[in-house]
This record gives C-alpha cells, sequence and structure tokens, in this order.
C-alpha cells in the first residue's frame, strides 16, 4: 500500500440511510445490546484473536462495540454485527471502515471481518464480505475497496482471494499501530476495484 489506495471524487465516502444488508444465511445490521456479551466472549478468544496484539477485556471489548455502532447510526454502513437468520444467533462483525491508522495508502476504506470460533469453517466471512463488498460498489460508489492483515494470517488472505481481491506485492507495509520488530507487524495488502458500470443506452 505504498501509494494511494483510491482516487475518489468525494471523500469520506458518502452518508446513507441505515443499509443492513442480508444473504441467504446471514443478517447485517446494526448493533444491539444483547451482542456486547457474545462480542467479549469473541474478543477474549484467543484463537479469534490470534493474530492480534492481545484479547480484549470486557471494558476494551464494549467500548469497540459502541465505536462501531455509533459509526453504523452516523453514517449508515460499517462494520455490522453478523447474526444466523436461522437463529438469530450473533457471529461476529463484517463490513467497512474507513482506518484510523496512518496507513501509507490513505484515504481508503477497507472491508474486514472477524468472526467467533463457532462460526468458523462455514463460508460466513466470504459470503457476508461479499453482501458488504455489495454496498461499497453500489450505495457508496467506491472505485476500491481494500483489505489487510498480518503476513501471517494465511486464513484471512484465504477469503481476500475467494471474494476476488488481488494481493499488491509492493504495498506490504508495518503498521504504525504496532511496535518495531513487533511479529506482527509486516502487513500484506489486497486490493479489489469495483466493477465496470454499464454504459448509458445511446439515443
Amino acid at each position: 500500500m505504498a501509494h494511494m489506495a483510491t482516487t475518489i471524487d468525494s471523500w469520506p465516502p458518502r452518508r446513507t440511510g441505515l443499509i443492513e444488508p442480508c444473504t441467504a444465511r446471514l443478517q447485517l445490521r446494526q448493533w444491539q445490546a444483547s451482542d456486547r456479551a457474545p462480542f467479549a466472549a469473541l474478543t477474549a478468544d484467543p484463537d479469534v484473536m490470534r493474530y492480534f496484539p492481545a484479547p480484549l477485556t470486557r471494558a476494551q471489548s464494549d467500548a469497540m462495540a459502541d465505536k462501531i455502532e455509533a459509526l453504523i447510526a452516523q453514517q449508515g454502513w460499517g462494520m455490522w454485527a453478523v447474526a444466523l437468520r436461522s437463529t438469530g444467533a450473533f457471529a461476529g462483525f463484517v463490513g467497512l471502515h474507513v482506518p484510523a491508522a496512518a496507513l501509507p495508502f490513505q484515504p481508503c476504506v477497507e472491508i474486514a471481518w472477524r468472526l467467533a470460533h463457532h462460526a468458523w469453517g462455514q463460508g460466513f466471512a466470504t459470503e457476508a464480505a461479499t453482501a458488504a463488498l455489495a454496498v461499497a460498489f453500489g450505495p457508496l460508489q467506491l472505485p476500491e475497496v481494500v483489505s489487510f492483515t498480518t503476513r501471517s494470517n494465511l486464513p484471512s488472505q484465504a477469503v481476500m482471494q475467494r471474494l476476488g481481491m488481488v494481493r499488491d506485492l509492493a504495498g506490504d507495509f508495518l503498521h504504525p499501530d504496532l511496535p518495531a520488530q513487533h511479529p506482527l507487524q509486516p502487513h500484506v495488502l489486497y486490493r479489489l476495484s469495483a466493477p465496470p458500470r454499464p454504459s448509458p443506452p445511446r439515443l
């Protein structure tokens, strides 16, 4: 991500009314008070947090959920809570975010996900992220979405590849929010451009 990730005529991305995408198995929605406890369990799980600096305390988890909820309320989109349509159970989050870190490829919108262990191995991340990309390239009209993760996080990179994202080999970077020499600091960058828009009919 050594160069600008996007060329966007209007920044930040547009605000909309509340968007809550739905797939065959999943509801991407605004956060609810009942999501706080299962989200805290997710962020305290060492397996889920393997590629992050450390698990979160309950206070840290609640603060993160509060911030995500506030951003969705403000923008109409963001890191949606993911619920299973069959049961209503909270499964994690998937969505779009404008990173706050001083990344070398700003401005950009990233797509990201974090699912509870019970939701792994079922294709939920790819299914929900596909719905999020439809919002990015539909209502938000973004020209590009990026995704990035620590170099060792091969499972997330596999999801990026299934989404059709392409690794930017020249975009590898050291995440500025991690200390020098931290094993998770080296990150890889993936990009996905918006599909071509159909030309208007000729009169």
